[in-house]
């Protein structure tokens, strides 16, 4: 046994989300721990960076939790207790913030793997979390796809 009793599996819809919610049901079973499905769902507002204020249980975060329930069927993770958590913000400083508020003991998400221009221009939600989370972070990296080689 691993030894985690709750971990969060964070996650934002992208082309990774389902094997990066397998991976993390794998481990929580391994553990018989709570998998803790979590996705910060940004505002949709013109400046994100500034406070706005919004109705409790906003559209957007309806959707977000419908569309996670929906992965959690197709992923067909069974066997592991599941809670899903759904808060309006900014994934690279709340992710952090609500797995310190669930008290995960692990992190479990998808890097996108941006290097130079992309990198710089974006930032990595993934390395703040690395560098902020109190617990261990397990990133997750999608497959590289084949260099296309000129002429071919």
């Amino acid at each position: 046994m691993l030894g985690y009793k709750k971990i969060a599996c964070a996650l934002d819809f992208d082309d990774y989300a389902t094997a990066t919610l397998r991976v993390a049901a794998a481990i929580a079973k391994e553990s018989n721990a709570l998998l803790c499905i979590l996705h910060i769902a940004r505002i949709p507002a013109q400046d994100m960076d500034v406070p706005v204020p919004f109705p409790p249980n906003p559209w957007w975060e309806r959707v977000a939790r419908t569309r996670l329930e929906e992965l959690v069927r197709q992923s067909l993770i069974g066997d592991v207790q599941i809670e899903i958590s759904v808060v309006s913000g900014l994934p690279d400083l709340d992710i952090v913030r609500v797995a310190a508020r669930l008290g995960v003991d692990l992190i479990i998400m998808a890097t996108h793997g941006r290097s130079g221009f992309g990198h710089l221009i974006f930032g990595s939600v993934a390395e703040h979390v690395i560098r902020e989370a109190a617990c261990p972070v397990l990133t997750l990296r999608p497959p590289k796809q084949p260099a296309a080689h000129p002429g071919s």
